[in-house]
Parts: C-alpha cells; structure tokens; sequence
C-alpha cells in the first residue's frame, strides 16, 4: 500500500518524540531544521 513507499514525520511544540512513536510515525523533530536533517537521512537509507 501508500504507507509502504512513504515516511511519516511528525515534529512541533505540541508532538513529543513518544507521541510520535504511538502514532507509529517513521521520525520525529522538534523543529523544521531537525526535520531537514532527518528527512535526508530517511532518503539516504532508502
């Protein structure tokens, strides 16, 4: 299905790395430039 060839990230003041887990999202960053940094390395894993 989609959710096999995506990556969900979820980051912000009200999400928490544990939130993000539960949710079963593929990452979590607590702003936008943690999120750059992680969405290249999700790519690069790939």
């Amino acid at each position: 299905g989609l959710r096999d060839s995506v990556k969900i990230i979820v980051g912000g003041a009200p999400v928490t790395d544990e939130y993000a887990k539960q949710i079963g999202a593929d990452g979590y960053a607590p702003d936008a430039g943690s999120a750059a940094d992680l969405c290249k390395k999700l790519v690069e894993a790939k």
